[in-house]
């Protein structure tokens, strides 16, 4: 799940970066205000809705290929990339988009994030990794 071509390994390593720097911290703060903290703070709740939702645009970027005119199928990686670690990291997460509150009109504007979700989904061993034996 890495590579073996320094610019890759590198873009890989970016993009696992990114998403544990910006993106985790983000949701992590939109489930905790908006399920779990005591006191509702609708400032904090909106903060970080909107941060996370700031990601997930980003996410849908490199997805879309909007700047490249090349659509990916997953994160790092030449031409549409190679599932790798950046791609496990990060799709834990955001597959849990419905748990952290966002309504799916709101992810409607990502569809190559939702279409990468789905894709992952369909992996034998995601499949194997996320089943009723480990819920």
């Amino acid at each position: 799940f890495g590579f073996t071509d320094e610019l890759e390994r590198n873009e890989a390593l970016q993009w696992t970066f990114f998403w544990h720097g910006s993106g985790a911290p983000y949701q992590g703060q939109t489930n905790h205000f908006g399920k779990f903290a005591k006191e509702k703070i609708p400032y904090a709740i909106e903060r970080f809705h909107n941060e996370t939702l700031r990601v997930y645009d980003v996410l849908e970027i490199r997805l879309s290929g909007r700047y490249t005119g090349e659509p990916r199928d997953y994160l790092a990686g030449a031409g549409k990339g190679k599932y790798s670690v950046a791609d496990i990291k990060t799709w834990p997460w955001v597959k849990g988009w419905e748990f952290s509150g966002f309504k799916k009109e709101e992810l409607d504007k990502f569809p190559h994030l939702l279409k990468w979700i789905d894709r992952i989904a369909e992996r034998p061993a995601v499949k194997a990794g996320i089943g009723e034996k480990y819920q």
